[in-house]
């Protein structure tokens, strides 16, 4: 992939940071979509008088949309320019959205938020890609901060908003507002993002190349593994809440917008303190995912630490920061398709995650049991990072063995 030094304004005109703040609103726009359609569960599944384990599918719609579109995308739009592949991305997710707010039954709602999913998963690789390569090699891992910044304000703005209007106003609001900003996205991307023309390094095959990268495939799997621990309470925690607590309706937004906090201060602290330190930073907020999980499952019914530990579970949100940034440094030629398919391992999270702890309320075992599939998952993504130090260490010593003189 072609680098360009940073500078302080494109082409085009517009600075590094106005074409990365619109960058960021695109995350902002599939953020509060994505999140918000799980915190508006409970009422979209009262609508269709489905229970919440059958309206979770929709969750699991969407996640499966991203984990079949991202590498597609990616493999097939990697020749083609990526502003335009961006455009076309986000009008995509906008309708989408747009045909979920529309959506007469529970098998149409599923089938929207399928196709709002084809694009997440590229949008945010090709973001991030793009984003990286204007601001130059030495501060790649700030500029990903910056783009997944959209994505964690979502939950402090976003999501809360839409789940109070979705209570206000019926949930169909709130997922016509993320049409109409993912809507606002195509225009102001359209109007500041330079254009590079296409990519000529760039071949499907040489995508493909991923997939027989060992480094590439270990770090997808913590991602898709690890990650799953957060969808798994944040899923269900909107009808936890309700269903444990008496607090009014209203709470509910209030702790989605702490958690929202969380992830922002997780993504900026895990932008700031990465480089040079991925797998470190990997494996430190991996455990404080699994820890906030477990401490989720005994704070069932008391809103104070309900709150707090999903704050927690925000901050272990900035896993995303490191692994995305430790791709990017082992994924060689197949850039794109890498970068895509870091958000289709945490979509495979998001459909793990919920269906796992759907399996275990439907078992019976209680709203606690979302909390314990979390620290499950979390689990097997510290062991998934124990192969990738092994892989790491293995990769070192061949070289170290190919530089020693005969």
């Amino acid at each position: 992939m072609t680098r360009h030094t940073a500078s302080p304004s494109t082409s085009a005109g517009s600075s590094l940071a106005v074409i990365i703040f619109w960058l960021a609103s695109g995350a902002f726009a599939i953020g509060a979509g994505e999140f918000a359609a799980m915190s508006l569960l409970p009422y979209f599944a009262a609508e269709f008088h489905a229970s919440e384990a059958v309206a979770g599918h929709a969750i699991s719609a969407y996640a499966l949309g991203v984990v079949i579109g991202a590498p597609l995308i990616a493999m097939f739009a990697s020749r083609l320019p990526r502003k335009h592949v961006l455009l076309a991305l986000m009008g995509v997710f906008a309708i989408g959205n747009l045909l979920t707010a529309l959506a007469p039954s529970m098998w149409t709602m599923d089938l929207a938020r399928f196709l709002s999913g084809l694009p997440h998963g590229a949008f945010f690789g090709i973001a991030m890609l793009f984003a990286a390569d204007i601001a130059g090699k030495h501060r790649r891992a700030q500029a990903v901060s910056q783009v997944i910044l959209g994505l964690a304000i979502a939950n402090i703005v976003g999501v809360p908003v839409v789940n109070y209007l979705g209570q206000l106003l019926g949930w169909r609001t709130g997922f016509a507002m993320v049409a109409a900003l993912a809507c606002l996205t195509v225009i102001m991307v359209w109007r500041t993002a330079q254009y590079k023309g296409p990519h000529p390094d760039a071949h499907p095959l040489a995508e493909i190349g991923a997939f027989r990268n060992r480094d590439v495939l270990l770090t997808l799997a913590m991602g898709a593994i690890g990650f799953g621990g957060m969808f798994a309470v944040y899923t269900y925690f909107s009808a936890a809440f309700l269903a444990t607590t008496h607090a009014p309706a209203w709470g509910v937004s209030v702790i989605l917008m702490i958690y929202g906090v969380g992830t922002t201060l997780g993504n900026i602290v895990a932008g700031a303190f990465s480089g040079g330190r991925l797998l470190k930073a990997a494996l430190a907020l991996q455990i404080v995912l699994g820890l906030a999980c477990g401490f989720y499952a005994f704070s069932i019914g008391n809103v104070v630490l309900m709150g707090t530990s999903l704050f927690i579970i925000g901050l272990g949100g900035g896993l995303v920061v490191p692994l995305q940034t430790r791709l990017m440094d082992v994924a060689g030629n197949a850039q794109t398709l890498a970068a895509a398919m870091n958000h289709a391992a945490f979509n495979m999270a998001n459909a793990l995650g919920p269906w796992l702890a759907g399996m275990a309320l439907t078992a019976g075992w209680g709203w606690r049991a979302t909390g314990g599939v979390g620290v499950a998952l979390a689990l097997g993504g510290v062991a998934i990072w124990l192969a990738m130090r092994w892989s790491e260490s293995r990769r070192t010593l061949d070289a170290d063995l190919e530089r020693a003189p005969a």
